[in-house]
């Protein structure tokens, strides 16, 4: 089958579809699936733009409201993982994964499905090794320390997915797995990013928990984004059990903008006689089921069972009896049910609401997949959490203990041998937040990649026009919050915890590319064309073509412009 893979989405799906569609017209293709790899910014209404990670200015509505409203449908199915610049309020109804739009889904925190027998997993967020150990905490209204780490990704979520040993074809992470640039035209890429250069050749570029996944999973492919540059790799992995080796196509795409190679069309084996619609894995689900008690909403450190002695399970891999469970449960019925709903207003550009505070709320398809697996719903257990011990989340250390035992201490090694996220002297972007992303003055042609062919890019047209600058005061106190009921005095703590009591929804605010030759056939390449008026090109003047300034602000990915145009 024919799978579009794209980078970073920030919100332009109407952009993305349209390229695609060229792809198709041009090419004489069928897309039969699009795969987002993070920062796809579900925002569905102004209160969720104070819900994502970027300074107001660069706040913008973007296109994705158009597709949760209903006013129209993704042509065609969209599977994304989020990044770390996502409506986290939104993404954080649906932890493990749901519709956020009719034919959009979002892979949760982190997850395994199956589309046409290929099965497709995907982790959120990106890596911060001070947060990594920690629980989902996190519950809106956000501080500015929470507005952060909600999307760092957790170990309990890697832990669940090390448990997967049946094999994975597809696999997505927003940023890379360490390493994975010894695999591929390293030169090239740094010609590209010089700044990346110190990482790269000190191996300290990239999430450590993914290159951790990468080994244990070995996917046929892996797709990325996050470092806004296309970059293919092959990996061969060592031999296991006198079998084969096996061998993994990386690919990183860029971000959603003219002249810039953010899309791509590969082509993946389907299983023939496998269904059309989207599917639950079962040893996805029985993995769910198995570690359901594991999950803690602390803000202090966890680690997961080992084989040590201190704990009486270890593996928590789904056996055959464990999946039979599970497709039991769901009534031999493994088709994802297509059950979305609107759970807050979407925004209405005839009647703008800037100053909207954030709406939090569950969501239907959260309780009802809790409801047929007997899975707790971690949104709110965050949320009881935050009731009883306030924004920590649990009696979790002070921020001063939380920098004492970070990873980058003494106190408390790294589960990465490898892992110097603490330690590195210079700027790391693979741990970026909004503060520290930088901001690349390159020349025109660098950016696309020195003697490729046509990028892919988006057809002429306004970005960013609406909503520019929408109002981003806080105004949280207020704001409506879910109805959390009064915690037990003396809380059983053996008992399971899907039996939580559930919370009361809150009333409403309102009514309600041409491949490079990087890939060698690994990608099947498209061309989608450069705009064709309207634009300018910087002049060659002034530029010094050395190493580019960083500055500690992601200006470029949310303006208009972008940094190979002109200023004019």
């Amino acid at each position: 089958m024919k799978v579009a893979v794209e980078g970073c989405c920030h919100g332009e799906l109407d952009k993305i579809y349209e390229s695609i569609s060229y792809l198709e017209n041009k090419e004489g293709v069928k897309v039969d699936l699009l795969l987002c790899c993070g920062d796809f910014q579900a925002v569905r209404n102004e209160g969720d733009m104070k819900c994502m990670a970027v300074p107001a200015k660069y706040r913008h509505m973007q296109t994705f409201y158009k597709y949760y409203s209903g006013e129209k449908k993704a042509p065609v199915l969209t599977i994304f993982i989020g990044g770390n610049h996502e409506a986290s309020n939104h993404l954080q109804e649906l932890p493990y994964g749901g519709w956020v739009a009719p034919n959009i889904y979002y892979l949760g925190y982190a997850g395994v499905i199956r589309y046409k027998g290929v099965r497709i997993g995907g982790l959120s967020g990106i890596f911060k090794s001070h947060d990594f150990k920690k629980g989902h905490f996190e519950f809106p209204p956000y501080n500015p320390e929470t507005l952060r780490s909600v999307y760092h990704i957790r170990n309990i979520d890697v832990f669940k997915l090390k448990q997967i040993k049946m094999p994975i074809d597809i696999f997505m992470t927003h940023d890379w797995p360490r390493g994975i640039y010894h695999y591929g035209n390293t030169n090239a890429l740094l010609r590209q990013k010089k700044f990346l250069r110190q990482e790269v050749e000190s191996s300290t570029l990239g999430s450590p928990a993914a290159a951790d996944l990468l080994e244990h999973l070995q996917p046929s492919y892996w797709f990325s984004a996050h470092l806004h540059v296309k970059f293919a790799a092959l990996m061969q992995h060592e031999a296991k059990n006198n079998a084969a080796p096996k061998i993994t196509k990386f690919l990183s795409l860029d971000k959603c903008l003219p002249h810039r190679d953010f899309l791509q069309i590969v082509e993946v084996a389907d299983r023939p006689g496998s269904s059309e619609q989207l599917e639950y894995d079962p040893e996805w689900l029985a993995i769910l089921k198995a570690t359901d008690n594991l999950q803690k909403p602390t803000c202090n450190f966890w680690n997961p069972p080992q084989d040590n002695g201190l704990h009486s399970r270890w593996d928590f891999s789904a056996s055959e009896e464990a999946m039979m469970e599970v497709v039991s449960d769901l009534s031999g019925d493994l088709c994802i049910p297509e059950n979305f709903s609107l759970t807050v207003p979407a925004y209405d550009p005839s009647q703008p609401q800037p100053h909207a505070l954030p709406a939090y709320s569950t969501n239907p398809q959260t309780t009802e997949l809790c409801a047929t697996l007997s899975l707790t719903d971690i949104y709110i257990l965050a949320g009881q959490s935050r009731m009883t011990y306030g924004e920590q989340g649990g009696k979790g250390a002070t921020e001063e203990e939380d920098e004492e035992d970070s990873t980058g201490s003494a106190d408390e090694p790294s589960d990465f041998p490898s892992d110097t996220s603490g330690l590195s002297s210079s700027y790391n972007p693979d741990e970026i937040t909004i503060e520290d992303e930088w901001e690349e003055e390159e020349d025109v042609g660098v950016g696309c990649g020195e003697g490729k062919g046509m990028d892919a890019v988006v057809p002429e047209g306004q970005v960013g026009s609406q909503d520019s600058d929408r109002d981003s005061s806080p105004q949280r106190e207020t704001a409506n919050r879910l109805i959390l009921p009064a915690p037990c005095a003396k809380p059983a703590t053996e008992a399971p915890l899907h039996s939580l009591p559930r919370l009361s929804l809150p009333p409403p605010l309102a009514c309600v590319s041409q491949g490079s030759s990087e890939e060698e056939g690994s990608f099947t390449a498209a061309r989608v064309p450069k705009r064709t008026s309207g634009e300018t090109t910087q002049s060659s003047a002034g530029q010094t073509g050395g190493t580019p300034q960083i500055k500690r602000r992601n200006q470029s990915i949310y303006t208009a412009v972008e940094d190979e145009e002109s200023d004019s």
